[in-house]
């Protein structure tokens, strides 16, 4: 393990039976509490954004947000909120996907992103992949280009990779840690 990985790890905290019973959720917010870690997480992830070439960073609601503002400031790039559906005002394109038990809808203002763009996808965890799927075909139908996709976290066991890697379709997905 690196420094980095040590560091970002010894500051998430596992919470037992959370949402519900036999889940063991991955708490950032002391990691969000500290600023040498946070700082570090944000350092790493610019590092992502710069070396994939993205020009913008797309958060996806609503950890995505808190990590991915920062990452757009600190790289220089533009930041575009992915919102659940009914969230954002105008226009705005919606892509629908399957969750576990049922289906969601994410959504983005139209004119944020254009042709000329490259972007990176930003989020906490990669859990399932359907989320930052969505996203991904989000991006495609607004004309813009994927950069990769970038989380804190990866949860390989359950398998949101290979869900992923079609959709990538050869833009890089990196974690910092995977559990």
């Amino acid at each position: 393990m690196t420094g980095i990985e040590e560091l970002l790890s010894s500051r998430i905290r596992d919470v037992a039976d959370y949402p519900e019973p036999g889940v063991m959720f991955k708490d950032i917010t002391p990691l969000l509490a500290d600023p040498a870690a946070f700082g570090a997480l944000t350092g790493a992830l610019a590092d992502i954004a710069v070396r994939t070439g993205a020009t913008k960073i797309v958060g996806l609601e609503a950890r995505g947000f808190i990590l991915g503002a920062p990452v757009a400031v600190h790289a220089g790039l533009g930041f575009i909120p992915v919102r659940k559906a009914g969230k954002l005002p105008g226009a705005t394109l919606s892509q629908a996907y399957d969750l576990e038990y049922g289906s969601a809808e994410i959504e983005v203002h139209a004119e944020d992103l254009s042709a000329g763009d490259r972007v990176l996808v930003v989020d906490d965890v990669l859990a399932t992949g359907g989320t930052a799927e969505a996203s991904l075909q989000l991006i495609r139908r607004a004309g813009a280009q994927v950069a990769g996709v970038a989380v804190l976290m990866e949860l390989g066991f359950l398998g949101g990779r290979g869900r992923l890697e079609p959709a990538l379709d050869g833009a890089p997905l990196e974690a910092l840690l995977t559990i």
